[in-house]
């Protein structure tokens, strides 16, 4: 959603890389940048002055002046400043010490409550609680089916003692006020520990929302009023917000539909406009899509700063702790790494969600915004089909696929024999690596690094070093003639950085010839794993 945000800060950034000394002319020109960048992601004008004033009154402080890279030190005080705008720091959810806790949802229709509902109950049931789903919402057509149907996804109960409306001319039936009632009195008879109620939403401000919303908040009386906003809305998301903290109070915000494509910068604003904090974010149409809000590794990720934190965790939480000890201790042993083991950790690398949103996570990525978005998913759903197609015993050793063997394989996984070969060959290049660090040859470089091929269709490397330097390559076009070769070395000596670096603001530049589709997917060593 940040994209186009990100590509102009980026790009407003490398202007300043370089510079020994900043004059206000700089610093002026820079946050006039900044402010255009800003307004056209539709970020809200009072917060575009805040923020920017904010910056420039310590940019021409000494706190620049002063450092050894003004440029860096520049983009430092935008981080930090950016972080400030988003809310500071992350604020935990607060639960109830005595009774269920309850969370009540508000919004517009169509920001994403009911679907919202089941991510959070998905959330919450990881970490070991039992939500409670209250069916509301007796307004909007099918709105108690979809909770249903969410709620079923989610593997929690929802409490629905009313059908709300099935169909577009139905008379609404039913009264919220009171379901949200009985679904407490159902949780604390249960014993469920959490209590999620969705509510009915408008297409717009009305007293009519604002009155059923306020009257549910007195009935529960919950512990966390969650706003609920569609972060495509535009300008319009500022006074939304501001209607309904008069209205009804909430105490933190929700931010959905933050993978689409429009400018969205006024979701940023809310929580710098209403003063709550943006405690959740849902960047997708799966449970899994939902992740706590952090401040900080928002603003990383806009300025392509990378957010290597959530990767981590997604990491952590996808990959089995008992496998990742079998193939540590299977190395140290000295054990070929066998395609039933690549199979394994492939599976495990898919369960962390989609390749294009952790690519995205790596600093310096935003470079390669347009490769990401050609990579296909696919890729390893077919490097799957062509294991699962072998035998146990070809898995263990792939040196016995003969012509035929390999024809048999790729009928059966729908593929090519010349993919087959191609991921032989990768393997047999991933089990030197394997055998390497068996040897205590120490890790593999990453990927794009020149020490070598990744596993499985890593980036290509340099090849390997065989205790001579490779030789340089020719300049093209430089003269024999000794005069002219020295004017062209010396033109070469004073071309300006910039011009040849290409890369991120803060110096993270990608390989020119990355190809996302040839990606190392055996990523768990570069996690920790």
């Amino acid at each position: 959603m940040f994209a186009n945000l990100s590509d102009r800060l980026t790009e407003t950034f490398r202007n300043l890389r370089g510079k020994g000394r900043l004059s206000e002319s700089d610093i002026d020109g820079t946050i006039r940048e900044i402010r255009r960048a800003l307004l056209d992601a539709d970020v809200a004008v009072p917060v575009v002055r805040a923020f920017t004033g904010a910056i420039r009154e310590r940019a021409l402080g000494a706190e620049v002046s002063g450092a050894l890279n003004p440029g860096q030190q520049v983009v430092k005080i935008v981080n930090e400043e950016l972080v400030a705008i988003l809310g500071g720091e992350a604020r935990q959810m607060r639960f109830s010490k005595t009774g269920p806790t309850v969370i009540m949802l508000a919004g517009l229709q169509g920001a994403g409550k009911t679907t919202l509902a089941g991510k959070l109950a998905h959330h919450l049931k990881g970490q070991g609680h039992t939500p409670l789903l209250v069916a509301a919402d007796l307004q909007r057509p099918n709105a108690v089916t979809q909770l249903q149907v969410v709620g079923e996804r989610a593997g929690v109960t929802v409490f629905a003692p009313e059908p709300g409306v099935t169909r577009e001319d139905e008379v609404p039936r039913g009264n919220p006020v009171e379901v949200a009632r009985q679904g407490l009195r159902e949780a604390e008879q249960r014993q469920h520990s959490v209590v999620i109620v969705d509510t009915a939403g408008r297409l717009g401000i009305d007293q009519e929302l604002m009155r059923q919303a306020g009257d549910i908040r007195a009935a529960v009386n919950p512990d966390e009023v969650l706003f609920v906003i569609d972060a495509m809305i535009g300008q319009d998301a500022v006074a939304t917000a501001t209607a309904f903290q008069e209205g009804v109070d909430f105490t933190g915000v929700v931010l959905t539909k933050l993978d689409g494509d429009a400018r969205g910068g006024a979701a940023l604003s809310v929580s710098h406009v209403t003063g709550r904090p943006i405690m959740f974010a849902s960047t997708g149409e799966k449970l899994d899509d939902f992740e706590v809000f952090h401040p900080d590794r928002m603003a990383s990720r806009i300025l392509d700063m990378g957010d290597i934190l959530t990767l981590i965790e997604q990491a952590e939480k996808a990959f089995d702790q008992a496998e990742a000890e079998r193939m540590a201790e299977k190395v140290s042993k000295g054990e070929d790494f066998t395609l039933t083991d690549f199979l394994a950790q492939m599976q495990q690398l898919k369960n962390m969600g989609s390749m294009k949103k952790m690519l995205t996570m790596l600093p310096g990525m935003g470079q390669m915004r347009e490769q990401i978005e050609n990579f296909d998913e696919r890729e390893l759903v077919r490097t799957e089909a062509i294991i699962q197609s072998m035998t146990p015993a070809e898995r263990d050793n792939p040196k016995m696929l003969n012509g035929s063997r390999r024809s048999r394989i790729a009928k059966g996984s729908g593929t090519s024999v010349a993919q087959i070969n191609s991921l032989v060959k990768r393997f047999e290049q991933a089990q030197q690596m394997m055998r390497a660090m068996a040897r205590g040859g120490g890790m593999p470089q990453m990927p794009g690094q020149g020490g070598g091929p990744g596993a499985f269709g890593g980036m290509p490397g340099g090849k390997k070093s065989k205790g001579k330097q490779a030789p340089q390559r020719k300049v093209k076009g430089k003269s024999g003639n000794p005069a002219k070769r020295a004017q062209q070395e010396a033109a070469q000596r004073n071309r300006p950085a910039a011009a040849s670096s290409p890369g991120s603001a803060f110096g993270i530049e990608p390989p020119k010839d990355f190809d996302p589709n040839q990606l190392d997917t055996d990523l768990s060593k570069y996690l920790g794993r």
